[in-house]
C-alpha cells in the first residue's frame, strides 16, 4: 500500500516541466542544477561562481554540470562582445524542454 504526502504551496515556490527530471540521459547532479537554474528570477546572473554559492558543489562540479546540460539541449551559453571586440558576458538560454524534445 502507498502513502501519498500532500505539501501545501502558499508561497516561495516553483512550477516547472517535469521533462528533465523524467530524461534518463542527465545524471541527478544536472537534474538538481537545471532545477535551481528554472526557480531563479529572470534578471540573475547565471555566472559558474554565483551558481556555485547555491549548493555545498565547487564549481568544477556546476561547471560539469553546466556542459552537461549544454550536450542535451537544456542550456546554450553564447559569449557577448563589447563594441571593441572584447567578451562581456555570456548570455544563457535555459530550456525546461530542448528544441526538438518530445514533450509527454
Amino acid at each position: 500500500m502507498s502513502q501519498v504526502f500532500r505539501v501545501e504551496r502558499t508561497k516561495n515556490f516553483t512550477i516547472m516541466s517535469n521533462h528533465h527530471m523524467k530524461d534518463k540521459e542527465l545524471t541527478l547532479k544536472a537534474k538538481g542544477l537545471l532545477s535551481i537554474m528554472l526557480s531563479l528570477p529572470d534578471e540573475w546572473n547565471y555566472n559558474l561562481k554565483g551558481l556555485a554559492t547555491l549548493s555545498k558543489d565547487g564549481i568544477d562540479s556546476v561547471r560539469s554540470a553546466l556542459k552537461e546540460l549544454e550536450y542535451h539541449g537544456y542550456v546554450e551559453r553564447h559569449r557577448i562582445r563589447s563594441e571593441n571586440g572584447c567578451y562581456t558576458d555570456i548570455e544563457y538560454i535555459v530550456r525546461e524542454v530542448p528544441i526538438g524534445a518530445v514533450q509527454e
